[in-house]
């Protein structure tokens, strides 16, 4: 099986990389600093282009059979390169016929079950007055993924860390006291990989934490 990955060169990509290798996958990354990428595998094929290269994106995804997105902010998001980006993604998938869509994003992003929390909301306050442009991106892109008609997941985190991979992974919605704070990259990567053939959260936008 072939796998798409944008959002390669932070830890958290690379950490997916490694695990979707290791697990037998076929993958390629999409990056636009190749360099950052120091992991060698015959069953690795990296990809140099932009989220605004429409035909790179297209080529990388031509014969996948899941997309996955760990894109994130990274400096200037006036211009919703994100939302841009993804628009460009789903907009490739469909012309190569690729159903499968596992997107990361955060807890900024609201669901329908979700339910009030005031230690979330105020994370989000203080997200959303002091990098309204990232905040505003991180949500459009999500509004896209969500109006596709592809057979999407969007995973939903609140911070990262470096600790150990633990397997122990809690899955839920804001306010039903079922998820915490913070998720390993680690145990993210693998949740994320666990997703490619995992059906259970089609269309749904989960929220995940140790």
């Amino acid at each position: 099986m072939r796998l798409v990955i944008f959002g390669v060169t932070g830890g958290t990509g690379k950490q997916l990389i490694k695990e979707a290798i290791t697990a037998g996958y076929h993958v390629v990354a999409y990056a636009r600093n190749p360099s950052k990428i120091d992991i060698e595998s015959e069953r690795l094929a990296v990809v140099k282009g932009d989220l605004a290269d429409e035909e790179a994106i297209e080529n990388a995804i031509n014969g996948a059979d899941v997309v996955i997105s760990l894109l994130g902010p990274r400096g200037d998001s006036n211009n919703k390169p994100l939302t841009n980006g993804m628009q460009n993604i789903v907009k490739a998938m469909k012309t190569r016929g690729v159903r499968r869509l596992v997107a990361s994003s955060t807890l900024s992003l609201k669901d329908p079950e979700d339910k009030p929390n005031f230690t979330v909301s105020l994370l989000v306050v203080i997200v959303k007055t002091t990098m309204r442009a990232a905040y505003e991106d991180i949500i459009g892109a999500a509004e896209v993924v969500r109006g596709s008609d592809l057979d999407w997941t969007i995973v939903r985190v609140a911070t990262l860390n470096d600790k150990s991979k633990t397997s122990l992974v809690k899955v839920g919605y804001v306010g039903s006291g079922q998820v915490g704070l913070s998720i390993s990259r680690a145990d993210f990567a693998d949740f994320m990989l666990k997703q490619v053939a995992d059906r259970v959260y089609l269309k749904k936008a989960p929220a995940i934490s140790n």
